[in-house]
């Protein structure tokens, strides 16, 4: 166990390197994305779409661990740019279908070395990517529930 100090400190928290090195990361493949008008965030949500053309907002949400109170006003502000059209269906008032628009589509392009971008900002060897990545799906995993 550890001694009741060192448990105060910061820099003995796991969570803490996790958290601060996920930020910087990100941080350092903001000015591209900026480039384009999205957050790291609306990437990811973007990416989703871009791989599933039609997608509903609990699916969105069940795949990036986001809630439909994150995902709403983002959703809204990716239609306000003219990347994705939120629609009703038909058949359940209550769920939006969102799809890309032309513009939404053509986006993807300008943004396809972002997952590159992060891998070299990250710095490490493949393997040890490799490692990583399995590594932190086993948090999400034990965390979350997240299926492997």
């Amino acid at each position: 166990m550890k001694k009741e100090k060192e448990r105060l400190d910061v820099e003995t928290h796991v969570g803490f390197p996790l958290y601060a090195a996920a930020k910087e990361v990100f941080r350092a493949c903001q000015p591209e994305l900026t480039k384009v008008g999205l957050t790291y965030t609306q990437y990811l949500v973007m990416s989703v779409i871009w791989e599933l053309k039609s997608v509903n907002l609990k699916a969105i949400g069940t795949r990036l661990f986001l809630d439909s109170g994150t995902l709403t006003p983002l959703l809204r502000k990716l239609e306000l740019k003219g990347f994705i059209v939120r629609e009703r269906v038909k058949e359940d008032e209550r769920s939006m279908e969102i799809t890309l628009t032309a513009k939404g589509q053509s986006l993807q392009k300008k943004v396809r070395h972002i997952p590159e971008l992060i891998e070299v900002n990250i710095g490490l060897s493949p393997d040890d990517l490799q490692v990583l990545q399995s590594l932190l799906y086993k948090v999400l995993h034990n965390v979350k529930g997240y299926k492997i």
